[in-house]
């Protein structure tokens, strides 16, 4: 029985954040697909609250939600390159930052993917608002925790880097655009070259099928009401 045990589901960026930070620390796990719309009793059992991925089972202990149990990995395992600065300041502004993608960018980003009219161009507009904060924040920095190593933020705004060309190319929606976030682009080149990163993806062909049928759902279900 593996002592490290990961409930998620293949597409979700909240589970390939634990997903990068275990093998960024170099932890062995043993890796549970769930399905979502027929959630396994282990998942309801573990998470009771949310009822969602992700969750870690470390030596039957359950830790969810993406962020907390980034935190936990780098506090528990001390291998590998840490997660979160040492310096208090630093791990607070990491927080933040990592808090900032998830309450801020990534809401917006996908209403904007899915809003049409006023609505869209409202949320359009929010998340180009709150991606301007992130171009400040890297500025003159290779990742979000300094030059060093990938850290919080960036495993938190993998999503942004890491999918933003296949959103454009299938829904017509670009967020990275070089003349208005430079430094962003250049982060998410340097974030989604690192071989660490390439090769803990899921396969692009992959993604652009399961975001079509999401595509084709979505727009079957508009056409019926």
């Amino acid at each position: 029985m593996a002592e490290v045990k990961l409930f998620g589901v293949w597409d979700s960026p909240f589970s390939k954040r634990v997903e990068l930070a275990l093998k960024l620390k170099g932890v062995k796990y043993e890796y549970i697909e769930e399905d979502l719309k027929n959630k396994s009793p282990l998942l309801l059992n573990y998470n009771p609250v949310h009822k969602k991925v992700p969750v870690l089972l470390h030596n039957g202990k359950p830790i969810s939600e993406s962020l907390i149990i980034l935190e936990y990995i780098d506090d528990t395992w001390q291998q590998g390159p840490p997660i979160l600065p040492k310096d208090p300041y630093l791990r607070s502004k990491a927080r933040f930052w990592a808090k900032f993608v998830d309450d801020k960018c990534i809401p917006a980003m996908w209403k904007a993917c899915w809003q049409k009219g006023e609505e869209g161009e409202k949320a359009m507009e929010e998340a180009n608002d709150a991606l301007e904060f992130l171009e400040n924040e890297i500025k003159g920095k290779r990742f979000f925790g300094g030059d060093d190593s990938i850290g919080l933020v960036d495993i938190a705004a993998d999503v942004i880097a890491c999918r933003n060309g296949i959103i454009a190319e299938l829904m017509g929606v670009q967020f990275l655009r070089k003349d208005k976030f430079p430094n962003l682009c250049k982060w998410a080149d340097e974030y989604c070259n690192c071989s660490f990163v390439k090769e803990n993806q899921p396969p692009n062909q992959k993604l652009i099928h399961h975001y079509k049928a999401l595509i084709q759902a979505s727009t079957s279900s508009k056409s019926t009401k």
